[in-house]
């Protein structure tokens, strides 16, 4: 489809009033004038098909949910580290929780930028981080923006930072085009023309991203007539294994044919402690109970990073905190910005088949080649790696039926660093066992490598795992 360059558009189609789901009222401004863009628009790919190709997982996904109290931002990171921005939070922090995590996270570039909508909850940011990555980082490749104005300070300061840094504006509706290596990325919103006279909640972008077996549901501020249309032209396609809560869990989001269609294993909801909007509603909540859909709440769980291998999703969070929706309340509250390290809480498998495997004889007992499993890696420490080494570390899993005697058995990576498990260590079935690089006291889930140094290469490395009388039991590598 031929689309005029989206800079020029928004700038004659503001909207005459702020609508959606922005906190206290902003001072309006008309865009100034400007000098137009230079922009592409994606090529269209063929939509509401009943088949799609995955990429074979090779690597990692990761989807990040930043705390940002009543607001949303969301960072992913594709298996060969490029980088996808989804909002960038409210306009009362002006970007300052979602600028503070990227550079925790050592992210130096921003290849894909995505604007779900116009709201100033969800642009809040836009201008702070281009300037930021535009001038003191490695830059922005490209900005997707559904095309419908907004009529606020917060808008025009974001579309006059797209204009200073000449960065390319992309006009983004269904069946265009978002290339994320190693991952099927899908628009599915908005459609063309835009429902509901242009509403921009009803028209927000629209994601899934399917990696291996392993896929996650990004449908901004959606509401009952944006579910209704994405239910009525995918249906079954929608099926997820995570979904991101439209519009903050509110009772217009999260209807019951589109959870229905969606079937998340997981939900993430993204909003403050003490809404103002009473955010997550106990409607949507009891919606979500009565599907028994593990929920994870920002304002209790805190940042919270999804990391998929294509077959298993891992939940880590920076707080535990109940995750059954009608128990999300009696969480502690967290507060955006906060720096606490993140802790695997839970393991999603992607299906419910159960892979034969060939019994290996060992020292520990009689265990399959597939009992032992690499959950997670944890190779990229928060800040500087020498400095924060319990946050280096690696999951172990028995995915058997029976405990598996790990005594003396010892780990290693690719460079011949090897850690010798301690007598008496016995994994159960369904356990997970954590080893962190650093110092610590031994527990029945957590061990202590006790280097001095980094062992985990971040830019890739080889875990292998042997038993005591040297039969190897595992070896994977990671990218």
């Amino acid at each position: 489809m031929d689309r005029l360059p989206l800079l020029s558009i928004l700038l004659v189609a503001c909207l005459l009033v702020l609508a959606g789901c922005t906190g206290p009222a902003e001072t309006t401004a008309t865009p100034a004038p400007t000098n137009s863009t230079s922009t592409a628009t994606p090529s269209p790919t063929e939509v509401n098909t009943t088949t799609t190709t995955t990429p074979t997982a090779n690597g990692t996904l990761e989807v990040h949910a930043i705390n940002v109290g009543q607001s949303t931002s969301t960072l992913i990171v594709s298996p060969t580290g490029e980088t996808m921005l989804i909002d960038s939070g409210d306009f009362t922090d002006d970007g300052e929780y979602v600028l503070q995590y990227l550079q925790r996270h050592n992210i130096t570039r921003i290849d894909h930028f995505v604007v779900t909508h116009a709201d100033a909850d969800h642009i809040g940011g836009n201008a702070a981080i281009i300037n930021y990555y535009e001038t003191e980082a490695n830059g922005i490749g490209a900005i997707y923006d559904p095309g419908i104005a907004a009529s606020t300070q917060t808008y025009e300061e974001y579309l006059d930072a797209v204009e200073t840094h000449n960065v390319p504006l992309y006009e983004t509706r269904e069946g265009d085009s978002i290339p994320f290596d190693g991952v099927d990325l899908r628009v599915m919103g908005p459609p063309e023309p835009y429902i509901d006279n242009e509403a921009r909640n009803e028209n927000s972008i629209v994601l899934k991203l399917t990696y291996g077996q392993t896929s996650f549901l990004l449908p901004g501020d959606g509401e009952a007539d944006q579910e209704q249309y994405l239910v009525e032209n995918y249906g079954s396609q929608l099926q997820s294994t995570v979904l991101l809560a439209g519009h903050h869990g509110s009772a217009s989001s999260s209807n019951p044919a589109f959870l229905d269609a969606v079937q998340p294993k997981v939900a993430l909801i993204s909003s403050a402690y003490d809404s103002r909007y009473d955010h997550p509603n106990t409607e949507t909540l009891e919606r979500l109970a009565a599907r028994n859909i593990t929920t994870y709440w920002t304002a209790t769980h805190g940042d919270m990073v999804f990391r998929s291998d294509g077959q298993t999703v891992t939940v880590r969070t920076q707080q535990a905190a109940p995750t059954k929706p009608l128990a999300l309340r009696e969480g502690d509250s967290i507060a955006p910005g906060a720096t606490q390290p993140l802790e695997t809480r839970a393991r999603v498998t992607a299906n419910d088949e159960t892979q034969s495997a060939t019994p290996v004889t060992t020292d520990g007992g009689t265990i399959t080649s597939s009992s032992l499993s690499l959950a997670d890696v944890h190779a990229d420490a928060a800040g500087d790696d020498g400095a924060n080494l319990n946050d280096e570390y690696i999951v172990l899993r028995n995915d058997g039926q029976t405990a598996i005697d790990m005594s003396s058995w010892t780990v290693a990576d690719e460079a011949g660093h090897s850690y010798t498990i301690p007598a008496g260590v016995t994994l159960e079935a369904g356990s997970t066992i954590t080893l962190h690089t650093g110092s610590g006291q031994n527990t029945a889930t957590d061990l202590y490598w006790n280097a001095g140094s980094p062992v985990w290469n971040n830019g890739g490395d080889t875990v292998i795992v042997t038993t005591a009388s040297g039969e190897r039991v595992l070896e994977e590598t990671y990218a």
